[in-house]
């Protein structure tokens, strides 16, 4: 089986919306997509909010239905527990949902694919977060990232 990849929501988007650019879909060659239930949650509430029409939604069930959900699970709750925490004590805390999906890979020790490295990369300084991407000054828009969110070694394991 192929190593499991998740892909953040802005990542989930653009592949449903066939707009992936093909660096990064040249970087998700191999890998098995899977989402988090944050980022199914946050593709439903778009179509809601932006008033999709049933022919679209059920596209987008359809493209949901094969990929892998990585569930909120007691470790997982525990896990974001810790990070939230820790972000709050040191004034800079992070975005709800995104650290919902960092916790969700760190607790099945699945590495991140996003385009918005800055939201993930306090997680990958410290709680060693993998995120998957080229990085190079040319897609990261010239910001350093930690070497800890270059790394790309993948497992194969999907439960906690």
């Amino acid at each position: 089986m192929a190593p499991a990849v998740v892909l953040d929501t802005d990542v989930a988007s653009l592949v449903f919306k066939r707009r992936l650019p093909p660096w990064l879909a040249s970087q998700l060659v191999g890998y098995r997509p899977t989402i988090t239930f944050v980022t199914l949650a946050e593709l439903s509430k778009w179509a809601h909010l932006r008033s999709w029409g049933l022919p679209r939604r059920e596209r987008l069930e359809q493209w949901l239905q094969p990929l892998p959900v990585l569930p909120g699970t007691p470790k997982v709750a525990r896990v974001w527990g810790e990070m939230s925490a820790y972000a709050q004590r040191r004034g800079r805390p992070r975005p709800e949902n995104d650290t919902w999906i960092a916790a969700c890979c760190l607790a099945f020790e699945v590495p991140l694919a996003t385009l918005n490295v800055k939201d993930y990369a306090d997680f990958a300084e410290r709680e060693g977060l993998r995120i998957l991407m080229p990085w190079s000054s040319s897609c990261s828009g010239g910001r350093r990232v930690p070497a800890a969110a270059r790394r790309t070694t993948m497992p194969t394991r999907l439960s906690p």
